[in-house]
């Protein structure tokens, strides 16, 4: 895997407009009116990052809310203060960053590629006139950041499980989640490597840990991702 590269001037480079069909896969975009629907496409943009890229990087303000149209991000804390730790993967169909653009402050974690990923922008300005229009839009937002804060509370007890198929399996089941990342559906393109990242362990551990997986019947490994068959069994899957 590259080096992460600090490119948000570069994506910013690479920046065209969203075409009809990725505009139809963003959810928020149904919920406005059209006056405020039009506002938003007009400055929304879409950049290729490539792998490694970083689209936020630790300490830099925050002048976009991102969202994934096709590829998978993961978030991270900054190496160079400790451990590497990834807080989360961030799937097709997830937008990302509402509390720092509310805040107005400076990332605190990295979003960086996993893969050559299609990700759109909404400048941070637009963000704050839809907040302050669009009551729609507003409820979206809170929706986003309740959710945010169950998966991050089910994160924090996940990484305290020293069994690995438990930690893989739960894992799985935050990205799938409905509601932040409704592009996935029941299929996610992911191979064992990348979720290796994402969950702290060996591309070897995690394959023997999908094989457990999917002898419960709760996933079923498919050509180039995998499909979940129980998401809640996958989100109360235990080995002990």
């Amino acid at each position: 895997m590259s080096h992460p590269s600090d490119t948000p001037r570069a994506l910013r480079d690479r920046a065209r407009k969203p075409s009809a069909d990725e505009l139809a896969n963003i959810p928020w975009l149904a919920v406005l009116d059209e006056p405020d629907r039009a506002m938003a496409i007009s400055s929304m943009a879409i950049a290729t990052a490539e792998v490694g890229d970083l689209i936020c990087r630790i300490g830099r303000p925050a002048t976009f809310w991102f969202g994934v149209v096709d590829g998978l991000l993961k978030m991270s804390n900054d190496q160079s203060q400790g451990p590497a730790i990834t807080f989360t993967g961030v799937p097709p169909g997830a937008w990302f960053g509402e509390g720092t653009l509310l805040k107005r402050e400076p990332y605190r974690y990295n979003i960086e590629a996993l893969r050559r990923s299609e990700v759109a922008g909404l400048p941070v300005d637009t963000f704050h006139d839809l907040l302050g229009r669009s009551i729609a839009f507003n409820r979206f937002v809170l929706n986003q950041l309740n959710e945010r804060l169950g998966q991050f509370i089910a994160a924090r007890e996940t990484d305290r499980l020293g069994d690995p198929d438990t930690r893989v399996a739960r894992n799985l089941a935050a990205l799938f989640h409905p509601v932040l990342y409704p592009g996935v559906g029941q299929m996610l393109r992911i191979t064992q490597q990348e979720l290796a990242y994402l969950v702290g362990l060996s591309r070897q551990r995690v394959n023997e840990a999908l094989k457990v997986l999917q002898a419960r019947d709760l996933i079923r490994i498919e050509y180039g991702g995998l499909r979940v068959l129980d998401l809640q069994g996958l989100r109360g899957f235990s080995a002990v």
